[in-house]
């Protein structure tokens, strides 16, 4: 037990550290791109910080044998937009209350509402669409291979609008690579401009240090929660996608913290866009008997409702005011705790 909770701090430690070197990295990668806060906060920055949750389902359903492996896939896959619409939401708007005395925007976050909107009307039709197959028989192949197709075209026109439409504005008052003197004839020449090489290290290297943070992680939680005897549908559903969505969360509460607000928003975003897209189709195509709404597998599935009911109820009154306040974005947690309140119901047997 007592080793098991030095490895959560450990690795929590590593990501939060992975999570900081990444920032650093990934705007430094948009700025040489020649890339705008929209496309490095929710494409190079979502993609990268969802590689975690994203390696544990695919392991989960294409390479795990055991029993059950499918339903734990699933419960990940439908795990990680409930936590970023939800948890990942609340911490960044306490982030930001933390934060305000020192923020010239105080409580209001300063982002881009193109770029929120872009990446949430891909959200709502892409995790739409997903879920909307789960509806479909699972034998009907050539209909579920339709929506796969569908979303990975989506996923790509997602990318490809962001790419286009941020060329023009690069992402400003970047602090120093931190790793940039590992290159020392161009750091002696120009140490403001470190070179690509050294950014893509830099940059594969906290991911690398985010996913093996997150590994050990996810294993001393699954320990401690077996040790105490937490049921395995709380595990799946709530408490193992808190830590796969670490790195998001940090990255955000950094962004906040430096008054990078698109950067902050659009790293949840752009990982809920993902999320709704790629990984659904390893469910869709690989799971197909487990990708289905029926008895067994409501709660999960409702996670998913309350994903897009949350993500809803958070920006829309947001887009009608003009502005988004952090209080606004607290309303996730009540929705996480919300649910969390049901599936703890759930297991302790209340509900027949």
């Amino acid at each position: 037990m007592l080793i098991d909770v030095l490895i959560l701090l450990v690795s929590l430690v590593v990501i939060l550290f992975g999570a900081e070197l990444f920032t650093n990295g990934i705007e430094w990668l948009g700025r040489r791109l020649g890339l705008g806060e929209g496309a490095v906060g929710s494409v190079l920055a979502a993609v990268g910080t969802a590689l975690p949750e994203t390696l544990i389902p695919i392991i989960a359903i294409v390479f795990a044998t055991a029993e059950g492996s499918h339903e734990v896939g699933v419960g990940a896959i439908l795990g990680a937009p409930f936590m970023l619409a939800t948890l990942a939401m609340f911490v960044t708007g306490l982030g930001v209350l933390a934060f305000r005395k020192r923020r010239p925007t105080g409580a209001t976050l300063a982002v881009d509402t193109g770029v929120l909107a872009h990446d949430l009307r891909y959200f709502f039709i892409g995790y739409a669409l997903a879920i909307g197959a789960a509806f479909l028989p699972s034998d009907l192949g050539i209909a579920r291979w339709a929506v796969a197709v569908a979303l990975i075209v989506l996923y790509a026109w997602y990318v490809r609008g962001h790419l286009q439409g941020d060329a023009a504005e690069h992402v400003e008052d970047l602090a120093p690579l931190r790793m940039r003197r590992l290159d020392r004839s161009a750091h002696q020449l120009d140490p403001e401009e470190p070179r690509l090489r050294v950014i893509g290290l830099q940059v594969l290297a906290s991911v690398a240090l985010i996913i093996v943070g997150a590994v050990f992680f996810i294993d001393a939680v699954n320990n401690v929660a077996h040790i105490l005897g937490v049921s395995e549908v709380l595990l799946a559903l709530v408490i193992a996608p808190i830590a796969t969505e670490l790195p998001e969360k940090f990255n955000s509460i950094i962004w906040v913290r430096q008054n990078k607000d698109t950067l902050a928003l659009g790293n949840i975003t752009g990982a809920m866009v993902f999320q709704s897209a790629i990984p659904t189709v390893v469910g869709l195509l690989f799971a197909a008997d487990t990708w289905v709404v029926a008895e067994g597998s409501y709660t999960a599935f409702a996670s998913a409702a309350i994903a897009l009911i949350a993500t809803a109820v958070i920006f829309v009154p947001a887009w009608r005011r003009g502005r988004l306040e952090a209080r606004h974005l607290l309303i996730g947690g009540l929705f996480y705790l919300g649910y969390l309140l049901f599936v703890i119901a759930l297991v302790a047997g209340m509900f027949r």
